[in-house]
């Protein structure tokens, strides 16, 4: 059979030099973007029928200009950058890879919370520095180490990784609280199920791992931060716009909210005006939770199975 001509249009952004699409390549007549704008997108993917997206929009304009496209495969979880409404009238088919990056998130998760509370870094830098071979005592510490032992871990949302992330929580000895949509169906979990309110008031960290919706959206916001506790700790790994990044910044800077990890802001990459690049004790990671070479290479491996199954008439992970 002959291959369908496809295009990759942002390879950058899943392979450092250490992935390869020969596999998929076996399949379809492949031509690889490094990148792709949203100037360059209707040129890139031209007469192509087989679209492999990340982050660039496929809306009916693109549809419209480019008229051959049968299959997208979307290389994330996310699917949002397809208007699926628009390829269900053109009979497109479009994929997902779900749940590749869970144990990379969660890893993250854990990394931007022990920081916060370890202080790794600060006393990392202070030894290079020569603060230790200038030190009158055998040890010293520069701020607070905080035990999470007995305190209390509020996580929105309760996913694979909401649930991986409560999983290890509870190993540190922490008390766990979730809010999520429907707890009905995790009925067997021993998991305290709460409302909003009760993870705003009630935790020492919030940890999001919800879907961006209109009921999430901003849900970290002034008026929320408000009921928190003083010196709140606050962990993003899931989409920006779970969160007002002017009022987390001024929460961090009042003090309110004593620290932050974030892998995820609104605008990506991010704008050199976002104000919580010069907030105060905020970790701040380039959207690097999904990216292990170990998740990258899940990846292509299902992108590489959800085409097959497309041009063997067989439906894997379709979203429309």
């Amino acid at each position: 059979m002959k291959k369908m001509k496809g295009v990759l249009l942002e390879e950058s952004a899943i392979n450092k030099g250490d992935i390869s699409w020969e596999e998929l390549s076996k399949y379809v007549d492949l031509t690889i973007y490094d990148n792709t704008t949203e100037e360059n997108k209707i040129d890139h993917i031209g007469d192509a029928e087989v679209i492999f997206d990340n982050k660039v929009i496929i809306d009916e304009k693109v549809l419209n200009k480019c008229p051959n496209i049968k299959y997208i495969g979307v290389c994330a979880t996310g699917y949002n950058v397809v208007d699926l409404d628009a390829t269900r009238k053109r009979n497109i088919t479009v994929t997902n890879v779900p749940s590749y990056s869970t144990n990379s998130v969660v890893q993250l998760t854990w990394a931007l919370i022990l920081e916060q509370t370890c202080n790794l870094e600060l006393h990392n830098q202070s030894v290079k520095n020569g603060d230790w071979i200038n030190s009158e005592i055998f040890c010293y510490w520069l701020s607070p180490i905080t035990e999470l032992a007995g305190k209390t871990l509020g996580i929105i949302g309760y996913g694979n990784i909401g649930k991986k992330v409560a999983t290890i929580a509870k190993c540190f000895e922490m008390n766990v609280l979730v809010n999520t949509q429907h707890p009905e169906k995790y009925s067997k979990d021993e998991i305290n199920f709460v409302n909003k309110d009760e993870i705003f008031t009630k935790s020492d960290i919030i940890s999001l791992h919800c879907p961006l919706t209109d009921e999430t959206s901003e849900i970290i916001r002034e008026e929320n931060i408000k009921k928190m506790k003083d010196q709140v700790r606050i962990v993003n790994v899931s989409r920006g716009g779970l969160v007002n990044e002017n009022d987390l910044a001024s929460a961090l800077n009042s003090g309110k909210v004593l620290s932050a990890g974030v892998d995820v802001v609104t605008v990506e990459p991010m704008s050199k005006n976002n104000p919580l690049l010069n907030a105060k004790n905020i970790i701040i990671t380039p959207h690097i939770g999904w990216a292990s070479i170990d998740a990258r290479k899940r990846l292509v491996n299902e992108i590489v199975e959800n085409y097959k199954a497309f041009i063997d008439n067989e439906e894997r992970n379709v979203v429309n």
